[in-house]
């Protein structure tokens, strides 16, 4: 009776112990659970301790969806940001990932809001980082601006060009990066006035 009672209770404890875990997995603060996206942005985890700040406009949404699917792109996307001395680094190119992930770091003048074309890419998202210096950066919404294709999209430079009416510009300074999704029309660079050159880079990342 007695040796029945404890394999009773270590079944009961075994039970238990099962359910909590498989709840605690399902509340988990994940990407891939729309209800916690917020959470899972929120916390940083996922920056890899990159001590970077992601810019407001950020599409978290998007960015959790293609995270979620691929999430070893944007690790290495964000651990080359982490490991590397970005104020010293040579302009050039540095393949992260071969046809995933590239960096590209520059160091040129700023060009004037008219030289530079609203754009989209639908193969790669675009993280920009201003190293030195201080630039504008235009933003819309593809699904919510008032836009209109001046360019149909090229595969071959994965580029589409717009005309936009309500767009929005942020000033990006060092410490503050910005991510670009297929969903973002974007106006990168431009010149802020006092900061004739700067010193930026460019990581294309794959969309899953």
């Amino acid at each position: 009776m007695k040796k029945q009672l404890i394999l009773k209770f270590a079944l009961i404890q075994i039970i238990l112990l099962v359910f909590g875990y498989s709840s605690f997995s399902q509340n988990m603060e994940t990407p891939c659970n729309e209800a916690s996206i917020a959470n899972w942005y929120e916390t940083g985890a996922w920056l890899n301790g990159l001590q970077l700040v992601p810019h407001m406009s950020i599409d978290q949404g998007e960015l959790a969806s293609q995270y979620c699917r691929n999430p070893d792109w944007w690790n290495k996307a964000f651990e080359f940001l982490r490991s590397h001395d970005l104020d010293n680094m040579e302009p050039g190119k540095y393949v992260i990932d071969e046809g995933n992930v590239t960096a590209f770091v520059s160091e040129t003048p700023t060009k004037e809001k008219e030289e530079i074309k609203w754009e989209t890419h639908k193969n790669f998202n675009d993280l920009q980082y201003v190293i030195k210096g201080k630039a504008k950066m235009g933003v819309a919404s593809a699904t919510d601006s008032k836009f209109t294709s001046t360019m149909a999209y090229d595969s071959e430079k994965d580029v589409e060009n717009y005309s936009v009416e309500n767009g929005k510009y942020f000033v990006s300074t060092p410490g503050t990066f910005f991510i670009f999704t297929p969903q973002d029309i974007h106006r990168p660079a431009i010149h802020v006035e006092g900061y004739d050159t700067i010193k930026k880079i460019l990581i294309k990342v794959r969309v899953p």
